[in-house]
């Protein structure tokens, strides 16, 4: 097949066997507005130069793609280069894979899930949903649960920003986790749990002071520690290295201090000394172990699938959303190592 020039007119038969689209089509479109010929012959044949050719391979493809007419008429009303009109195919393409990307993501909900036709229809406006009612779903999930509840306007704004933020190109595998997360907060049973839980956690007559915004960030200060210790452990870190031991000690200072955040009272050197006593020998203080890992694991059980979901939505990794720290025995051997 010969070259195509810029400056060169082709007949509407070559035309036809460049762009895939039969005389008559080509001819349809003419007739229609779409694509008219760039010129005719004296026996008025017409005659389409490369910027024609181009437009109406841009046209097939977007008729391939189930586009109307009258969409395409607004593509191509106005003059384009063909860098223009690449952009324009290319935005198409993007938005038609968008689409494919949540009606697979949706068929798979179906077939893990065996819905019925009320589910797929909610499904469908589940991936569907705009970011602002994202948002409204989560608010009120977070409002039905804390309402009421003895805490500290703030903590319930912390609580707010805990929430999916897709991106604009999701993944099959981050719009499955959308769905599934949407389907869990709006789920009575959960939120009963959810709400179980926050009622179990702040029976105190301090829970006002406990919620409130400095107590907020001692806590996310102490989870990054926590993080950062959990991190270097599992990277093979010695409990007797400096980096265990300086991360051992941040630790203690700050489970310290947010201890007398929560009694309202300034720690003394006999409570520092018996803090790092408990935190050296785990294996001697029994009831304090028990406790927290029954805290932890009442935590986990409410919350741990909840922020896997996240996770997945958010594309972060689960650890800096759901991380229980470093292991006592690690954190005590660092301590000791640090005498």
């Amino acid at each position: 097949m010969a070259t195509v020039t810029d400056d060169q007119l082709y007949p509407i038969g070559d035309v036809a066997r460049r762009t895939g689209l039969s005389v008559s089509a080509i001819r349809f479109y003419a007739d229609e507005g779409v694509i008219e010929p760039t010129a005719h012959t004296d026996a008025g044949y017409r005659l389409y130069d490369v910027a024609a050719i181009a437009r109406l391979e841009l046209v097939r493809t977007l008729r391939d793609l189930g586009a109307g007419l009258d969409d395409i008429r607004g593509v191509l009303k106005d003059e384009m280069s063909l860098r223009e009109l690449a952009s324009a195919h290319l935005d198409v393409v993007e938005g038609q894979m968008r689409t494919l990307k949540a009606r697979r993501a949706v068929l798979h909900t179906i077939v893990n899930q065996n819905s019925d036709a009320r589910q797929v229809s909610l499904l469908h406006d589940l991936v569907n949903m705009s970011d602002d009612a994202r948002d409204r779903l989560l608010d009120d999930f977070w409002t039905e649960v804390t309402g009421g509840l003895p805490i500290h306007p703030g903590y319930q704004e912390h609580l707010r920003r805990t929430r999916p933020v897709l991106p604009e190109e999701p993944t099959a595998e981050q719009l499955q986790a959308w769905i599934a997360l949407a389907d869990m907060v709006g789920d009575a049973e959960f939120r009963a749990s959810v709400r179980h839980f926050y009622r179990q956690a702040f029976a105190t007559p301090r829970s006002d002071e406990l919620t409130s915004p400095q107590m907020v960030a001692r806590s996310e200060e102490h989870s990054a520690i926590s993080l950062e210790a959990w991190k270097a452990e599992r990277a093979g870190t010695t409990p007797e290295s400096p980096e265990a031991r300086e991360l051992a000690e941040r630790l203690l200072r700050s489970t310290g201090l947010m201890s007398a955040e929560m009694t309202g009272q300034s720690m003394d050197e006999e409570q520092w000394a018996d803090l790092r006593g408990l935190l050296s020998e785990p294996e001697a203080n029994p009831e304090v172990t028990r406790f927290v890992e029954g805290f932890t694991a009442d935590f986990g059980g409410v919350f741990e699938p909840f922020f896997a979901l996240l996770a997945t939505i958010n594309d972060v990794p689960l650890e800096e959303l759901w991380n229980t720290g470093p292991s006592d025995a690690w954190v005590a051997a660092a301590l000791r190592a640090g005498g």
